[in-house]
């Protein structure tokens, strides 16, 4: 069987193309491109002559399907994206999961990436983070989506476009509050920007200035002092009772969820079974 190559681009400076993608993306036998017209202009620039073949977001199923079976037969095909790593926040996910099922081998070459270059030069915390890519459109899931990022201790980064950074930053006011974030733009590019701001003056920023550019959005974790206020004041909304059976509907036995119960309200264990004989 052929082989499926994960071929990172640049994303936005021609230049960081690797050798080692260079020479693949002349070898093998098909490239697999997110959009053919973008991709030609890479290709031209090294003189890469492969046969292309258009893979994106709308057919990345059945054209899925189609690559497999060319690779089942023989054929080696690489497959880029408009730009950064194929698989992260776009269609080669696709790919790559169909691939796998029929057992041909997936390699990936290492190159740019938004996320990881934004959060190497944030001058926030990288030692624990969480990437969220864009975030969803469908009302609903964005709210849930929201909700459960507010409480996150680590940095998080989300990918957004200029004509909807407004609209995020102040949903992200609403759910997250006024935490330090970092707005990158042009990565790679000339213009390359990394603004530093909180919530608010980005906010104050963008109402005054024409956003330009796909950005990469960089929010500083909750603290872990108002993380541990904020696990209290919910705790505190339940009952002693509706605690434990919080922790036993997990599959804790009800001695554990006790303890557990306990140590989330800074009580003794002895408190908590006085209380539940008293609920009872």
């Amino acid at each position: 069987m052929g082989k499926l190559y994960l071929v990172a681009t640049p994303i936005g400076n021609l230049e960081d193309m690797t050798f080692r993608a260079v020479k693949c993306l002349k070898e093998v036998d098909l490239i697999a491109c997110e959009d053919t017209r973008h991709s030609k202009i890479l290709l031209d620039h090294y003189e890469i002559n492969t046969g292309t073949t258009s893979y994106h977001e709308h057919n990345k199923y059945e054209k899925a399907e189609e690559l497999v079976v060319k690779m089942k037969q023989g054929m080696n095909v690489a497959v880029i994206t408009d730009a950064g790593t194929p698989g992260i926040s776009d269609p080669g996910e696709e790919l790559v999961k169909q691939a796998l099922a029929a057992g041909i081998e997936v390699t990936s070459l290492p190159g740019p990436s938004a996320v990881i270059t934004a959060l190497s030069m944030c001058g926030l915390s990288s030692r624990r983070f969480v990437f969220e890519g864009f975030l969803p459109p469908d009302k609903k899931e964005r709210k849930e989506a929201l909700a459960r990022i507010s409480g996150d201790t680590r940095t998080l980064v989300i990918y957004e476009a200029p004509h909807r950074i407004k609209k995020t930053l102040k949903e992200l006011m609403d759910n997250l509050g006024d935490r330090n974030i970092r707005i990158c733009r042009e990565l790679t590019k000339k213009f390359e920007e990394v603004m530093a701001f909180s919530v608010s003056e980005a906010m104050e920023y963008f109402e005054a200035n024409e956003p330009k550019g796909e950005m990469v959005v960089i929010i500083e974790g909750l603290s872990k002092e108002a993380a541990l206020a904020e696990e209290a004041g919910r705790w505190e909304q339940m009952s002693i009772s509706e605690h434990v059976d919080f922790y036993m509907r997990q599959g804790m036995s009800e001695k554990d969820a006790m303890k557990a119960a306990a140590k989330d309200r800074n009580i003794s264990k002895r408190d908590v079974y006085d209380a539940l004989k008293v609920q009872k």
